[in-house]
């Protein structure tokens, strides 16, 4: 047995399931999962010490790599100053301040501790500032395990085999409304029919919680159009795509100004933080401004702060990262389709910069019914070929991958190769 199979079945004893979070526990793949020890640059290693090229990057945030040394600094200089006030620092104000120049739609902006903090505290604010109690999700798009966002839920729920969770009451079930993604005219049909009802649309605007999935062209000039006509708040929900797919996020790379903004992972350089804002006038409905309460002991925690603002800083300084980050992504997902057509597979590949997903189907993937035509035991097998192959991927086909700049071509080249021969590997079984 290994010392992480003899770990995980530890914790089960310990923990619900063995884990802290489901995705982690393998069950979708199978097996038991494999606890990590460390990371530098673009690996992993595991309490038995392999290491593993990995291309998770901790769900997002490590964009310039593991243990990135301008990041590692900031942590070490901060925490000699003490690790948490519960006071205002001036870190806050130079994270704000950073924030709302790279991200043009944020004007004031509020720090908490998590993105499912975040898409709480946003929906609260639009249903303040609006009057109304509805919201308009999306099927397959996951906005934290707050209450209103656990209906049609995305990777956890789908990987659980639970689209809905026990403890969600019928009210607030009520009060969201779910549409298929890329689809406008359900929307639209939504709106009519809970006219004046509808405080806010949330949504991804590249959707990573279902595999990655694009917005198809004008879905959200569609949904920024409709908002407005209905005095709607849209609500980008850019914890995954803030800082990853431009400076200024998806909003930046797809030309669309949403009125308030969620954001995590990358601002905090891999520390638990998270963050939300907007228009001036809807964030000024927040306590201690306005009526609108939320609250957090640790919001705008200094070490969070440090690693935040040396992440942020280096990546608005830096605009060659994004470049090298379209290179590196272009080169793997076409290393990855051209494996599939010598396996003689059509599998689809969603792409956007530095997400990607492969999809276990012959269809094309851009909603929630389609992902779900994946062959999940045979992605379950492909990720166990790619594991012993010593590249680690998201233990879900129900999640996107996200790259680094810490990869090299030559490591890029490692992957094709291990893609190539598991693909083959799990068709001849």
């Amino acid at each position: 047995m290994t010392t992480s199979e003899q770990l995980f079945e530890k914790a089960k004893t310990l923990i619900p399931g063995g884990v802290n979070s489901p995705v982690r526990a393998f069950r979708s793949v199978g097996g038991s999962p494999i606890f990590i020890k460390s990371a530098k640059g673009p690996y992993i290693v595991d309490e038995d010490g392999r290491q593993y090229i990995e291309l998770i990057n901790s769900w997002g945030p490590m964009i310039l790599g593991h243990a990135f040394e301008p990041v590692e600094k900031a942590v070490r200089d901060a925490i000699q100053h003490s690790f948490s006030f519960g006071a205002p620092t001036r870190k806050e104000v130079e994270m704000a301040e950073l924030i709302t120049a790279m991200v043009p739609s944020v004007e004031k902006v509020r720090m908490v501790n998590s993105g499912t903090e975040a898409t709480m505290a946003a929906i609260r604010v639009a249903r303040g500032f609006t009057g109304r109690d509805k919201l308009i999700k999306f099927e397959g798009c996951y906005h934290g395990h707050g209450d209103s966002f656990l209906i049609a839920a995305g990777s956890g729920a789908m990987t659980m085999g639970i689209p809905d969770s026990p403890g969600v009451t019928k009210a607030t079930a009520a009060d969201t409304l779910t549409a298929p993604y890329n689809d406008l005219a359900a929307v639209e049909t939504l709106l009519d029919n809970n006219h004046n009802q509808v405080a806010a649309i949330i949504l991804e605007p590249v959707v990573g919680n279902m595999g990655c999935v694009l917005p198809e062209p004008g879905f959200l000039e569609g949904i920024r159009s409709l908002c407005d006509k209905h005095g709607v708040v849209l609500i980008f929900d850019e914890v995954m795509t803030g800082f990853r797919l431009a400076k200024g996020g998806a909003q930046e790379r797809f030309g669309i100004t949403p009125d308030l903004t969620t954001m995590g992972k990358i601002i905090g350089g891999g520390m638990p933080v998270g963050a939300y804002g907007g228009r001036a006038d809807i964030m000024e409905m927040v306590a201690p401004a306005g009526p609108v309460y939320q609250a957090g002991t640790l919001s705008g925690n200094p070490i969070a702060m440090s690693a935040g603002l040396a992440m942020l800083h280096h990546l608005n300084d830096h605009p060659e990262v994004y470049t090298r980050l379209e290179t590196i992504g272009k080169k793997l997902t076409d290393g990855f389709r051209e494996g599939l057509q010598k396996a003689g597979l059509s599998y689809t590949i969603n792409h956007i910069g530095s997400m990607f997903t492969l999809f276990m189907t012959n269809s094309p993937v851009s909603n929630f019914t389609e992902a779900k035509t994946c062959d999940t035991p045979l992605f379950g097998r492909y990720f166990h070929a790619m594991l012993e192959r010593g590249v680690y991927l998201a233990p879900s086909q129900f999640e996107s991958l996200f790259l680094s700049v810490a990869l090299t071509d030559e490591l890029v080249d490692q992957v094709i190769q291990a893609n190539e021969e598991s693909l083959l590997e799990i068709m001849n079984k």
